[in-house]
């Protein structure tokens, strides 16, 4: 008898979850467009869902310092679409388009300082459609 219940529970539960049809395939809920979000939170950008995966690249001048290049940020980020996922590397400030969308990555925090590494957990990334 218990076991029939569970069924019927697992079956109820099951029954009642819906698959969104044309709607991006992600791991987790994604925070809204405009949150600067960290490594593996996904985020909605128009119709597609933005996950930063690593750093390839952070040569950014760092704000406490003068230098002759402002050096560049670049984030391997996973971009989930409707039945379609990439992966592309993103470099900051430049516009990405792909499938007819075009979006950006448009901040990375913490801002880089002399002498200082910055943790993994403790980057956030923002993203916006273009």
């Amino acid at each position: 008898m218990k076991t029939f219940a569970i069924l019927v529970f697992v079956s109820a539960t099951l029954g009642a979850c819906a698959v969104i049809p044309n709607a991006p395939n992600v791991d987790r809920p994604p925070q809204p467009a405009g949150y600067a979000v960290p490594f593996d939170q996904p985020v909605q950008v128009g119709d597609l869902v933005l996950t930063s995966k690593s750093v390839v690249e952070d040569s950014r001048c760092p704000a406490n310092a003068r230098c002759m290049w402002a050096g560049r940020m670049v984030v391997r980020t996973r971009i989930d679409g409707a039945g379609w996922r990439e992966t592309k590397d993103l470099t900051l400030g430049e516009t990405y388009g792909t499938h007819d969308r075009k979006f950006a990555l448009v901040q990375v925090l913490p801002e880089k300082m002399t002498g200082d590494e910055i943790a993994s957990d403790t980057y956030r990334f923002r993203y916006e459609a273009r």
